[in-house]
């Protein structure tokens, strides 16, 4: 928790300490949108893994580095959620037919820090990424012909967790003159999940793997 109280109050104050957002060529937004997660990597029965829905909200500071808006770097604290969905095989017996599935989610924080060009109203984004873990959960549901016979919610022990993940982050959208910022990007990780010891053999190697799509207001003149 000190860490994590650490990373954010960094971040912000990063963002905080940055001239005026009406300051010429410093713009202070704020965005929000879905993810579409799953994992990539070495996986083992990877069929079993399916998207899941999340979502993500955070700042964002574009900080231009030419007169007529043409380059900027823009550096981002992000609330995040990843992970998947599983869907186990179905099992009949007799007349009982069962069915287990459920899903897991990763809540990160998530900094990214773009290089982005603007042409027009139409912009391209790319950079390096770092990702905190805060927490996992699964969610967990057995069936038996159409009734709940087991569900669970579990938090995930993190301690064979690599928590501190750097991935990259490319995108493209639309920025119009007056702030409003529609995008789409990808989000990936160099990271391993699991450390050496972590039991779940399935997701050990996995990396995590986001589609997102935002919506966002940049303060400030253009």
């Amino acid at each position: 928790m000190k860490k994590t109280t650490l990373i954010l109050a960094t971040a912000f104050a990063a963002l905080a300490a940055a001239p005026a957002a009406h300051a010429q060529g410093i713009r202070l937004g704020v965005k929000a949108g879905a993810n579409l997660s799953n994992l990539s990597g070495d996986l083992v029965n990877e069929d079993r893994f399916e998207n899941k829905i999340g979502f993500h909200g955070g700042v964002m500071l574009n900080i231009g580095l030419l007169d007529d808006g043409f380059l900027s770097v823009q550096p981002e604290v992000l609330f995040s959620q990843k992970g998947y969905t599983y869907a186990d095989q179905e099992f009949t017996f007799g007349t009982v037919r069962r069915k287990d599935d459920g899903s897991v989610t990763y809540n990160y924080i998530d900094v990214p820090v773009l290089l982005k060009i603007k042409a027009g109203n139409v912009y391209f984004e790319a950079g390096p990424q770092y990702s905190y873990l805060l927490k996992a959960k699964n969610d967990y549901k057995s069936t038996s012909n159409g009734n709940t016979v087991i569900e669970y919610n579990n938090t995930i022990n993190l301690d064979n967790v690599n928590r501190n993940e750097i991935g990259y982050a490319a995108g493209l959208g639309y920025q119009s003159d007056g702030g409003l910022v529609l995008g789409l990007r990808y989000n990936g990780s160099f990271t391993d999940f699991g450390k050496d010891g972590y039991q779940d053999d399935d997701t050990r190697n996995a990396r995590n793997s986001v589609f997102q799509a935002s919506v966002g207001y940049l303060l400030g003149s253009k």
